[in-house]
């Protein structure tokens, strides 16, 4: 919102967080009417105060006395009922908005590219979807619908002034230029200064979600000193924003008390001294009527500027939202072909990618795997080998050349279908804080308990899973911290066969696993692959020798491809890697 930091307010912006009020309007319209009448009563308090002054109490009237309070509890109890009411449903309607606006914003994330996670901060991301939320829900609880009913108020009462006596009223007026202009410079001072709040609001976040994050590398490498360094410097610049709000509140709020109480000092000497000399028509219960509305005038303008903070701060967050709304980083899904029988044919051909522009990764790679086949990949760190596996599943999009899976483009595929038909076992397991089960079907109904448990028996590792207290019901935390990284490994080849994929990609790293982990993990992978298309990135001699095929990769580009006994013949870049790396794992 740099670009709008001079504009005390945006319609535009403003115009669209209405339009997310569309299916609310009829609460939109009570709010609307509740701040109507909750100025109509509170200029009838003032009124009847100076009537009970001039018309009971001045004739030592009883009965009209008793009619006047009784009068006012009924205007209060109106005004209490019209309060709770407002502020009762405009929190109702700012929390529905925010609602459909955070399904929309969580909706929109989940679509984006790989590409936009890998140039973002989640912790931003984790700020726009809660904090930000909840400053655009208060546009609406604390900000608006308030503002509206105070400049109301204040129409209402500077007309009852008039009517009241005009002489008067013009004096009170005469010091409202002073609290509007303070008023002015204040908004644009607080429109910068939330800007400025907010930057480091996700700054923080980003900072301590990060360090939580990797928290064990912090203390791997003595970071900790370090680390609360940073932490203070971007703490310190948090505070210094904030404290600069409250540096502007601290110089407006005690000008607008001051020209207040001037105000009411000019009414009481002014009111008194013509009533004193005889020179006008006012009565006494005038004079107090126009202190009780003096503060019914400036009150409002002091709780506007504050009203418009949050007004304004919750701009700046929407701003912040409708940009990642409006932002176009998602994977074309205007395929239209689904087909439930995928066989699982796949064919690269001169396939160009790189993850920055002009810095290709690929290099016109071609292959292809047929069904039921299982196609090793192996080469150094960096060469290409998981890129394959993100480009077959579309969650980057390729420079040039075609993917075909069974024959077809799976640029023509319905994004859902395709991606149904494949499933990933990545060498870094995500599992999410919930049970084991629940990590396994990731919730889909059609997956029960029942074929969660019949698919571990088949593929070894049900009496492991059986072992963990609560069975499929074990939570196993954030990440998954309460398993083993083996462990981990077995939960996502079961989560991969439950789903019955036509192809199956496995990264299959086994790296700081137990020898236990490890023979699981070979059974798994020997019972999952069998019978379908399977591509593994391949760390162990076992599955490499196994293997239909083995693709050599070196800098993005294919350099050999053949069986394990074709490529040992060849004696070329296949014999040196397995020489360096997998002779020792055969000889033991």
């Amino acid at each position: 919102m740099d670009k709008e930091t001079g504009k005390a307010f945006d319609f535009g912006l403003f115009k669209r967080l209405l339009e997310h009020a569309n299916p609310y309007r009829f609460t939109f319209y009570g709010v609307a009417l509740a701040a109507i009448l909750i100025s109509a009563f509170a200029v009838l308090t003032p009124i009847l105060v100076g009537d009970i002054v001039d018309v009971a109490i001045k004739a030592k009237d009883a009965d009209k006395l008793l009619f006047y309070t009784m009068a006012m509890l009924g205007v209060l109890l109106g005004e209490v009922i019209s309060q709770l009411a407002f502020n009762y449903y405009a929190n109702w309607l700012g929390e529905s908005v925010i609602k459909d606006i955070r399904i929309a914003l969580f909706q929109k994330m989940i679509g984006f590219k790989m590409k936009y996670f890998d140039n973002s901060s989640i912790g931003v991301l984790v700020t726009r979807a809660v904090a930000d939320m909840q400053r655009i829900g208060e546009i609406f609880s604390q900000g608006f619908f308030v503002i509206v009913s105070d400049l109301l108020k204040m129409l209402v009462v500077a007309i009852v002034m008039l009517v009241m006596s005009w002489k008067l009223a013009l004096l009170v007026f005469s010091l409202l230029p002073i609290i509007l202009y303070a008023t002015r410079v204040f908004q644009k001072a607080m429109k910068i200064a939330f800007i400025e709040v907010r930057a480091q609001v996700s700054s923080l976040n980003s900072f301590v979600q990060e360090r939580l994050t990797g928290m064990k590398i912090v203390q791997l490498f003595n970071r900790e000193a370090i680390e609360k360094e940073k932490f203070r410097e971007i703490n310190e610049k948090h505070q210094n924003a904030w404290l600069k709000t409250v540096w502007y509140n601290s110089i407006f709020f005690p000008i607008a008390e001051i020209v207040s109480a001037i105000t009411i000092g000019l009414i009481v000497w002014y009111g008194g001294l013509q009533n004193v000399a005889n020179i006008s028509s006012d009565e006494y219960g005038t004079v107090f009527s126009f202190i009780m509305l003096s503060g019914m005038l400036f009150r409002p303008l002091r709780q506007i500027a504050d009203k418009f903070n949050t007004l304004q701060m919750g701009m700046v967050a929407a701003n912040r939202v409708f940009k990642i709304l409006d932002t176009d980083s998602h994977i074309s899904n205007e395929g239209t072909f689904e087909k439930e029988d995928v066989k699982g044919d796949i064919k690269f051909s001169d396939v160009h990618f790189g993850y920055v522009e002009n810095e290709e990764v690929l290099h016109g790679i071609s292959f292809d795997v047929k069904a039921g086949e299982t196609m090793a990949i192996v080469g150094a760190t960096g060469a290409g080998k998981s890129t394959i596996i993100n480009l077959l599943n579309r969650f980057y999009e390729i420079n040039s050349g075609t993917i075909l899976v069974d024959g077809v483009d799976i640029k023509d595929y319905k994004l859902s279908s395709l991606r149904s038909k494949i499933a990933v076992v990545l060498q870094d397991v995500f599992l999410f804080a919930d049970t084991i089960a629940n990590n396994i079907s990731l919730k889909d109904e059609s997956i029960t308990l029942e074929d969660i448990e019949n698919a571990a028996k088949q593929i070894g590792v049900h009496e492991f899973i059986a072992s963990l207290p609560g069975g499929y019901g074990y939570n196993v935390k954030e990440r998954g911290t309460m398993l083993s990284s083996g462990q981990r490994q077995l939960i996502s080849f079961l989560r991969a066969y439950v789903s019955n994929p036509s192809v199956l990609i496995l990264d299959e790293a086994t790296s700081s696993i137990d020898t236990y982990s490890e023979q699981l993990i070979q059974k798994a992978t020997d019972k999952i692959t069998e019978g379908r298309t399977s591509i593994i990135i391949a760390h162990r001699l076992a599955t490499i020798k196994k293997a239909d095929k083995i693709l050599v990769m070196d800098s993005g580009n294919i350099v050999e491809m053949g069986t394990h006994k074709e490529l040992l013949k060849k004696g070329g870049y296949y014999w040196n890697l397995y020489e360096a790396q997998f002779l020792t794992e055969e000889v033991a």
